[in-house]
């Protein structure tokens, strides 16, 4: 059993299951819009498949991530003691477990309507693309805001075969608030990722980078509110804006002097924000 464990350990860490951040971070936004698309009452099959899907694309996306990264994450003191870059997996073995990976998160959407199964094929796109623009653009954070964001509208496809105004409104929600909560991310990275070479809005942002990142959360608690009248949602959604928009505040004044463990914790804080604005949306719909 021990030898078992051993031998699926590295797996487990090459995939982040063992920190389930990501998953709650691409989990909740994921689920208001299933929530909204079928007005609090989601098809069981549609819920299951986007849960699971979740957890598989999160942990696909950390696969290739450390692939794409395994020769700078060794210049990292955070990241220098994953999978790839302790000889505790190889790269090979990477790529099989993204393949597979992939391979069951598309078997999955084959339970799902045409629209939505033609649209996961971008998501895969995204996915697979993301670890590598740290290498090109200072916005690698947008980018996994809309990679993280596609679900959105995948959700509305599968739930009602359509994607309406408002999906869109909500995939433009979660790009500004992965923007803002990957900000606090790689902030805590910043002077390791100026050495290893790599760009973030964190390096762009440089020292405006906090009062961008407000600027981004408050922007998303705008098109979040302009969500909230499209749909005539009630109090436990506002209330649940208020909730976020007080967490928001809470990161700022945790990471006044930018000390990097203080930065992650701002990042980690966000799954709040996540949960309450879903927990308004299902409080609402319950309620009607």
């Amino acid at each position: 059993m021990d030898d078992i464990q051993n031998k699926l350990l590295p797996y487990i860490k090459l995939m982040r299951l063992d920190r389930p951040i990501g998953i709650l971070l691409l989990l909740w936004p994921t689920l208001s819009a299933l929530w909204i698309a079928a007005e609090g009452k989601p098809d069981l099959t549609v819920l299951i498949v986007f849960t699971l899907g979740v957890i598989l694309m999160r942990s696909a996306g950390c696969v290739i991530n450390d692939y794409a990264d395994r020769k700078v994450d060794g210049l990292v003191f955070r990241t220098a003691s994953r999978p790839l870059i302790t000889g505790a997996l190889q790269p090979k073995q990477a790529l099989q477990l993204f393949a597979g990976l992939g391979i069951t998160a598309f078997l999955l959407v084959l339970l799902l309507n045409t629209m939505t199964i033609w649209m996961s094929f971008i998501g895969l796109f995204l996915a697979a693309t993301y670890p590598y623009m740290k290498r090109y653009t200072y916005l690698p954070q947008v980018y996994l805001g809309a990679a993280f964001g596609w679900a959105i509208p995948m959700a509305f496809a599968a739930q009602t075969n359509t994607i309406p105004t408002i999906a869109w409104l909500l995939f433009l929600a979660n790009i500004l608030w992965a923007t803002a909560y990957d900000t606090f991310y790689a902030m805590a990275d910043r002077e390791d990722d100026l050495l290893a070479g790599v760009k973030s809005t964190a390096i762009l942002f440089g020292d405006d980078d906090k009062i961008i990142i407000g600027v981004l959360q408050l922007s998303f608690l705008f098109v979040m509110i302009l969500v909230g009248g499209q749909l005539e949602l009630g109090l436990s959604y506002y209330a649940g804006i208020c909730l976020a928009a007080g967490l928001s505040v809470y990161q700022h004044k945790i990471t006044a002097d930018r000390e990097p463990a203080q930065c992650m914790h701002a990042f980690l804080n966000n799954n709040w924000v996540g949960a309450v604005l879903f927990l308004g949306i299902v409080i609402h719909y319950a309620t009607i």
